[in-house]
């Protein structure tokens, strides 16, 4: 049974790195506000790639600081390396990139939410939207609860309807094995939104211990202080070292040898990559005469033996990609601590909305303050 639980005036749904800094700038500005998400324990997760910055995703993390966000300012104080990228190019193309500690990257920034003034933050899973003539008025959550908004923000990541696919495996679940948002993915299918369906990977995860060090190539952080935020003053200087190893032609043998049992080539999975992402099978396939492929080492955090193989994506059976990494120089006998996967997941197609990320749809999530929504918009309004 549905019961009214709260007034705000901006709903943030998801807490990821898209919505952490939609509720923080709402807040921020002085709207009460509410973000909701599934597990308060995985505020701004890093659930695959423990990084931030790099080429075209360092600009944006730049962006995201002018405005005055919060993703550089907490990656400054809590990576274990910082490095720029393509210092033997041109500067058009050289780019920042930080290893982060994706623990202390969590818990800093659920710090900095939970101290920001007119922000509440809940742990729960919100099942349909309040459409009252026509408008958005709120939400509704798993246990009933109604919150009352001026304005929704969907910021649910790869949580819709999220499937992870592993091998011949295939079962519900968001990244990280949190539970997914079914329901909310259903709701809005019923109010006429299309979907489509996205998919990304990971690569395996391994235990340091277990890593051959000797076999493979130092890559240290920037000896020059660097800062993704313009108001960063205090710099880290004790960084950890990444490390680069490669694949060969025993690793893409074993590979194409077990092509048959990849979901992305028997035909388990259906969905696009919303970005140029490939996996380890993609990149054997596509560059066959490619003799190797950079592997990079990555440490997930100052205190875990957790070390993120990147470059190594899939969602190969879980024994093959034990066997792929017996091939590579250094992971011999590296244990394997968490697979690789693949995970799909419904995404709204993005032509539905008006390039103020509001939607097309009727007048959902369309402000009352009319002189606020885009002039196109304005213009269909009063067609209608």
């Amino acid at each position: 049974m549905q019961y009214e639980a709260g007034q705000f005036d901006v709903i943030v749904i998801g807490a990821g790195h898209a919505g952490v800094e939609a509720g923080l700038a709402a807040a921020r500005m002085g709207a009460k506000t509410m973000m909701i998400t599934i597990n308060l324990d995985m505020v701004a997760f890093m659930p695959c790639n423990p990084s931030v910055g790099g080429p075209a995703k360092g600009i944006v993390v730049r962006e995201i600081d002018a405005l005055g966000g919060e993703m550089g300012k907490n990656i400054d104080k809590t990576h274990i390396q910082m490095r720029m990228l393509n210092t033997g190019k041109g500067p058009a193309v050289r780019a920042l990139r930080a290893q982060a500690d994706k623990f202390s990257y969590q818990h800093e920034m659920k710090k900095i939410i939970e101290n920001e003034s007119n922000m509440t933050l809940l742990q729960g899973m919100v099942e349909s939207l309040i459409i009252e003539d026509g408008e958005c008025k709120g939400v509704v959550t798993q246990t009933g609860a109604g919150y009352r908004a001026k304005t929704v923000v969907i910021t649910t990541g790869t949580f819709l309807r999220g499937e992870i696919i592993l091998g011949d495996l295939k079962y519900s679940s968001g990244p990280n094995n949190q539970q997914p948002s079914i329901k909310l993915s259903e709701h809005l299918q019923e109010l006429g939104f299309d979907m489509v369906r996205f998919k990304t990977g990971t690569p395996p995860r391994v235990n340091s211990k277990t890593i051959d060090y000797s076999k493979t190539e130092i890559q240290p952080g920037d000896e020059v202080p660097r800062a993704f935020s313009y108001e960063t003053t205090q710099y880290i200087t004790d960084q950890l070292p990444c490390w680069l190893t490669y694949t060969n032609a025993e690793t893409h043998q074993l590979i194409d040898d077990n092509l048959s049992r990849s979901p992305m080539y028997s035909g388990m999975i259906k969905g696009t990559g919303p970005r140029y992402c490939p996996s380890i099978e993609d990149k054997v396939v596509r560059f066959h005469d490619k003799p190797r492929h950079q592997i990079f080492l990555e440490p997930e955090g100052k205190n875990t033996q957790e070390v993120y193989v990147q470059g190594l994506s899939t969602s190969l059976p879980e024994d093959v990609q034990m066997k792929i990494l017996a091939t590579i120089p250094g992971l011999e006998k590296a244990q394997l601590m968490r697979a690789g996967y693949a995970i799909e997941y419904d995404s709204i197609v993005p032509t539905q909305l008006w390039p103020t990320l509001e939607t097309k749809k009727s007048k959902i999530f369309i402000q009352p303050d009319r002189s606020m929504v885009h002039p196109d918009m304005k213009k269909q309004q009063d067609k209608a």
